[in-house]
């Protein structure tokens, strides 16, 4: 466990930086992450996240980060997404987020024993219109809580 701390450590500098070199990206219209407990991931602690879409013409790229250990003991993450527009109406939708190949690898970006994935949830996404939108995520797994899910987001840039 002492391991991870100083691996997450040496992560989330490394994290740092390269958001603070992204962050001048004008692009990128949100990105947040969430510390998730030691003690792991809950079913019933929803992360979420609200984004205020100010220009709905432009097409959109929306992402998941998630950060686990190298020792999470699962090829996946489901996760059930609530989505809720600026007029109030409400979608729901089941993701699956792969973070392991079929031969049982890790695909993310790995640093230490810790890794770093950006998973492309919607690409070329039109907003329906402008105004604040609530993603809220809850996990979907059958552990509860969910262990060494160490970091959750989601970032939103306009599409190149």
């Amino acid at each position: 466990m002492e391991q991870i701390k100083r691996n997450f450590l040496v992560f989330s500098i490394v994290a740092a930086c390269t958001f603070l070199f992204s962050s001048c990206n004008k692009n990128v219209v949100f990105s947040d992450y969430t510390k998730l407990p030691d003690e792991g991931w809950r079913t019933e602690n929803h992360l979420k996240f609200e984004v205020n879409i100010e220009d709905n013409s432009p097409l959109y790229n929306v992402y998941l980060n998630v950060r686990h250990a190298d020792s999470y003991p699962y090829a996946n993450l489901f996760v059930f997404l609530t989505t809720t527009y600026p007029d109030g109406k409400m979608s729901v939708d089941t993701l699956e987020c792969i973070f392991a190949d079929k031969k049982g690898k890790w695909v993310g970006d790995g640093a230490g024993d810790l890794w770093d994935n950006k998973i492309p949830l919607k690409k070329n996404l039109k907003f329906p219109k402008a105004g604040k939108y609530t993603f809220s995520f809850e996990q979907g797994m059958r552990s509860n809580p969910l262990p060494l899910i160490l970091d959750f987001g989601m970032r939103v840039e306009k599409s190149e």
